[in-house]
């Protein structure tokens, strides 16, 4: 029996301990109509970035050729101090926002995502830091769809 209960009591802490980690980031606020935003302008003006700034303290890894589509690997850091959120938009999708990480103070500004990728597209970084939007991208090469392709 002390097996089960030391499996159960080390399984009852791990989920406490993760629920206490995700929850911040679960309840932070979110816009539904950005991540249902149709078209790369729409998108940008829902998240208020429309006019963010360029920067290159923001470094996006991603291939420049992606061989499929259905799992391109993308990895965004920012040097801009303060970094409060990362996104990530793919400008020629469907639906171009991707993902948004929310981070709390303290946590190294860097994510990594696999995202789809319809056809060759820009992939866009978006920070926010303060007050303030920056973004910067790169372009990635699709030769062979992942989004119906």
């Amino acid at each position: 029996m002390k097996r089960r209960a030391f499996i159960k009591g080390t399984l009852a802490t791990g989920i406490a301990t993760g629920a206490a980690i995700i929850a911040p980031n679960a309840l932070a606020k979110w816009s539904k109509e950005t991540f249902e935003s149709k078209g790369l302008e729409d998108t940008m003006k829902a998240m208020g970035a429309e006019a963010a700034e360029v920067s290159t303290d923001i470094k996006i890894k991603a291939p420049e050729i992606a061989e499929n589509g259905s799992v391109v690997p993308i990895t965004v850091t920012s040097d801009i101090a303060g970094t409060e959120s990362i996104s990530i938009l793919v400008s020629n999708n469907s639906t171009p926002l991707t993902a948004t990480y929310h981070l709390g103070e303290g946590v190294v500004p860097a994510v990594k995502s696999r995202v789809k990728m319809g056809k060759s597209s820009d992939v866009i970084a978006v920070v926010k830091a303060g007050d303030k939007v920056y973004k910067n991208h790169v372009a990635v090469k699709v030769t062979k769809g992942g989004c119906g392709g």
